[in-house]
């Protein structure tokens, strides 16, 4: 089971770090966040599988994805957020490979999916 949790609401520039609860899910697994806004698909943001790490365009630079395996958790350091970083950031881990970041993922690309949660930056 996924659970997300650090959301929230910060201004422009600033800093938030998300977790997820990964228990189970070994370093072989794709795991990973998407976000998604109203009226948009889901889209990666960043994935991490055996060491290697996979970010959207629009965040390297600014975003980070680490797993700490002893608490079994992963984490988004986000910072310099912008606006359009705005949605619901959703933790997912799959058996397979970390598909394309930045693009529209489908729900069934993916095996399990945790709940969301909410990130707003404002101006």
């Amino acid at each position: 089971q996924l659970v997300e949790s650090g959301g929230g609401l910060v201004q422009a520039g600033g800093s938030l770090r998300l977790s997820c609860t990964i228990s189970g899910f070994t370093d072989d697994y794709a795991v990973g966040w998407w976000r998604q806004v109203p009226g948009k698909e889901r889209e990666g943001v960043s994935c991490m599988r055996r060491g290697k790490t996979y970010y959207a365009d629009s965040v390297k630079g600014r975003f980070t994805v680490s797993r700490d395996n002893a608490k079994q958790t992963l984490f988004l350091q986000m910072n310099n957020l912008k606006p359009e970083d705005t949605g619901v950031y959703y933790c997912a881990a799959d058996h397979g490979h970390c598909g394309a970041m930045g693009v529209p993922t489908k729900l069934y690309e993916y095996d399990y999916w945790g709940q969301g949660t909410q990130v707003t930056v404002s101006s």
